[in-house]
């Protein structure tokens, strides 16, 4: 059951999914803006287009005539995709998903107010005298965010007043594609947040794999952790406002749901229609298919059985320093791999620039072991690869 696959987007997450499509027999053709992106290093074929022009998108998608398109990042002409299905052609999970999800705005409407689920409060933006009045309806201290970005880019926490023009500023910096438009948040003074990765299938009920928790800097995740901590009542309202929301999606892949954890309940953050950069602790071993296969399996209509928590786990990301046009080298495996039960991933980017994840440390152990005890070590071991010029 070969298919022809275009994958829109050939960062780390997208290489992973290649691989996992490799596994099963599929011919895939990774796509990106950029010479040899992690993705183009294990699929069958590459493309190099600026996905955000609609002509070019359509170009490749006429010359390769795929069964299935997946998309891996947020700055694609996703409107072109009701014209792929039409067509014939299956979008992962669907046209509608991807055209909700690579936009806040309409994820954040569809579930604050078509689905009702509880989210913090928020306005948007399209000029600076429209976000101070949102930044004084919402109140201070708020975040801001740009409806259109990936990896915590133009993401920022206002304080104080003084901070409100440079984080428009910043926001509008950040901001993929050609959507400038910024959505500001109410505060959740959060205990912790989550991905649940839920699964939704073609012939299967939904799933959901065991809850990850996650720490993230300047808006990226720097470290996540399965299982993490949540009751049960917590678990349940998390499960049913991600089955609602990718119901209303529709289609069928992996999604990673986001949630904050407080004393007054969950609260919906955000989704993606895709593997989650937080679901790369499942490359441990934590369960008994990682995110990336879980993944496959669904977009290809093949069985999930069940997701069955095997170990625990932490992955810590490896970050560079300094921006570099040349290949990077890594020193410091050597002494990362002595340690046991644990693993790095180098993600194969071939370039660097300040905070870009190069590579990430994975560490694992029995099911009920310390987790803090876990992500103390897996620090250690990101911090012994360091990222040089060549």
């Amino acid at each position: 059951m070969q298919k022809k696959i275009v994958l829109l987007g050939s960062g780390e997450l997208g290489k992973e999914v290649v691989i996992a499509l490799k596994r099963l027999g599929q011919y895939v053709i990774a796509v990106d803006n950029y010479a040899n992106a992690p993705a183009m290093q294990v699929a069958d074929a590459f493309e190099i287009i600026d996905m955000l022009d609609g002509t070019q998108l359509d170009a490749v998608i006429a010359k390769h005539q795929p069964d299935i398109i997946v998309p891996e990042v947020e700055a694609i002409r996703t409107e072109r995709f009701y014209a792929y299905e039409e067509k014939g052609i299956q979008v992962v999970p669907s046209a509608r998903a991807a055209n909700y999800t690579m936009n806040r705005k309409l994820i954040r409407d569809l579930a604050a107010k078509e689905l009702g689920l509880r989210t913090a409060n928020y306005r948007y933006a399209t000029n600076l005298n429209e976000f101070e009045a949102a930044v004084k309806t919402i109140g201070i201290p708020c975040v801001v965010k740009p409806l259109m970005s990936s990896s915590g880019k133009g993401q920022s926490v206002i304080r104080e007043e003084a901070a409100i023009e440079k984080s428009w500023n910043y926001a509008c910096s950040g901001s993929r594609g050609d959507l400038m438009e910024v959505i500001v948040e109410e505060f959740i003074p959060f205990e912790s947040e989550i991905t649940l990765l839920t699964v939704t299938q073609k012939n299967g009920p939904v799933l959901f794999a065991p809850p990850i928790g996650h720490r993230q800097e300047r808006g990226d995740y720097q470290e996540s952790w399965q299982p993490c901590n949540i009751s049960s009542d917590d678990l349940n309202a998390a499960q049913e406002m991600a089955a609602k929301v990718t119901q209303a999606l529709s289609g069928a892949g992996i999604w990673g749901v986001e949630f904050f954890l407080t004393n007054k309940g969950v609260y919906f953050s955000e989704l993606s229609p895709r593997p989650h950069d937080t679901g790369m602790v499942t490359l441990a071993g934590t369960q008994n298919l990682n995110e990336f296969e879980l993944h496959t399996r669904a977009i290809l209509g093949l069985p999930i059985p069940t997701i069955d928590q095997l170990k625990s786990g932490v992955s810590a990301v490896i970050l560079a320093q300094d921006s570099s046009t040349t290949t990077p080298v890594f020193t410091g495996l050597e002494a990362a791999l002595k340690h046991e039960k644990s693993d790095v991933k180098l993600f194969g980017k071939p370039v660097t620039r300040p905070y870009r994840r190069m590579g990430v440390a994975l560490v694992y152990d029995e099911l009920n072991a310390d987790i803090n005890a876990l992500r103390i070590k897996a620090k250690q071991i990101a911090d012994l690869v360091k990222v040089n010029e060549a």
